[in-house]
């Protein structure tokens, strides 16, 4: 653990926290600050974002793209400008960056759109650290076209196994649809070499980047994918808005699978044609205030979290030592069993995201979670929606700490603080 690099960027995350309305405000006990580790399940909203959506409400309210009055005109340059910033942020061209309400949605659509690609006998393939929402619409897709699925396994250290991934991934291949950051183990997927095994087959490659959109850089064109999706709440914007990324041509090539108004190029009694990319993916009255609240989400990561002016440090190396930080005091925590990262600390790298699950024994992490959350700790408690991972765990539900930006050595102590008072409840039960 490096404890300088912790106590600078401990000063520059104390900063960063006054810009969140929530963290700065007594937590629901009314004793203590309140004290936010639920961030893989979504993260606090900045000034910046409730503003940019409380202007639209305010000032310009309108319908987008074909009012041709002043609030109008400018809903639409704002809308349209947010899509900008987004496509740039991903590195993506504006056509290719399609406005969703979430990661689910995005992934719902690809899975529906590439439906006429998959024969009976063709393969999909995932990993066992999927969320369900890469998961269930994948297994209805083979479901409905007689497809089999096909999934990637962990090492004993809990990372993707890239010699089955080489083995699973073949000429029947048709998709390979995976995580890039699991949100019940933080582990990083092999992004680049998963997509390499799919380009050789011709295979269809969808990444879920959900849980590593806050945290790491995302440049579509480096990956050389063909779809990724994520949501806005889980990168300081609001709820209710996604992006779908997907390669100009395929979004050409294939068919829409929601339609009605803004997606239509022209309408007889007898059919329709499909309008140009990007809206021919987006039916009906967009999530206007959502897609500017992303907007400004974006413009706040490039120009206040990721930003180094001098003297101050990477957030993303600030918050690993902030993890490795968060081990240490937890297992001090007699009965505490963290379930992921098995590795010994002096061999996990940056390339793990900030998540700790973990089990108190027989303590059930619901009551785990909420007693915590009597001294204003907020933590997650469940299976994350990532039910058959915990079943290959062995575990059926797991208590789950997740760092941001925002998150201090002290929010560490106050959950430690915490967590001994959940083993001194159950020891004296």
């Amino acid at each position: 653990m490096n404890v300088k690099l912790l106590k600078q960027g401990t000063q520059r995350a104390l900063v960063l926290g006054k810009d969140f309305p929530l963290l700065v405000r007594k937590g629901d006990t009314g004793k203590e600050k309140l004290v936010y580790l639920d961030n893989a399940a979504t993260t606090q909203k900045p000034v910046a974002v409730i503003s940019a959506m409380n202007e639209y409400y305010t000032r310009y309210t309108s319908n987008v793209h074909r009012g041709i009055y002043p609030l109008a005109e400018k809903a639409t340059e704002e809308y349209e400008n947010a899509r900008l910033k987004v496509a740039s942020f991903i590195n993506a061209d504006a056509r290719e960056t399609i406005f969703t309400s979430g990661t689910t949605e995005s992934i719902n659509v690809i899975a529906r759109a590439l439906e006429p690609m998959i024969k009976k006998g063709d393969e999909i393939v995932l990993t066992v650290l999927e969320h369900h929402s890469n998961l269930v619409p994948w297994q209805e897709l083979a479901k409905r076209r007689g497809a089999h699925l096909k999934y990637i396994g962990l090492t004993k250290n809990q990372k993707l196994d890239l010699s089955m991934a080489r083995k699973l991934i073949g000429t029947k291949t048709k998709v390979v649809a995976f995580t890039l950051v699991s949100n019940v183990l933080g582990t990083v997927s092999p992004a680049q070499e998963l997509i390499g095994l799919a380009r050789k087959v011709k295979a269809y490659s969808v990444v879920d980047a959900a849980q590593a959109v806050s945290h790491y850089p995302l440049d579509v064109k480096e990956l050389k994918c063909d779809f990724l999706a994520f949501s806005g709440h889980k990168m300081f914007g609001p709820t209710g808005i996604g992006v779908l990324y997907g390669r100009k041509e395929l979004l050409e090539s294939l068919t829409p699978v929601l339609f009605g108004g803004e997606m239509i190029s022209d309408v007889s009694l007898q059919g329709a044609t499909w309008n140009e990319l990007p809206w021919k993916w987006e039916a009906g009255t967009p999530k206007i205030a959502e897609a500017i609240g992303l907007g400004a989400a974006v413009e706040y990561i490039k120009n206040t979290v990721r930003v180094k002016v001098r003297g101050s440090v990477d957030m993303e190396e600030y918050l690993h030592e902030l993890f490795l930080y968060a081990r240490v005091k937890m297992v001090t925590v007699k009965g505490l069993e963290i379930i992921n990262t098995k590795q010994e600390e002096k061999l996990l790298n940056t390339k793990q995201a900030p998540i700790i699950t973990f089990t108190m024994g027989d303590i059930h992490p619901h009551d785990i979670a909420e007693i915590v959350s009597r001294f204003g700790v907020c933590i997650r408690a469940g299976h994350h929606c990532a039910k058959p991972l915990h079943h290959i765990l062995g575990v059926s539900s797991t208590a789950r700490v997740s760092l941001s930006v925002y998150n201090t050595p002290r929010d560490i102590d106050c959950l430690v603080v915490a967590l001994e008072k959940v083993r001194k409840v159950f020891s004296h039960g």
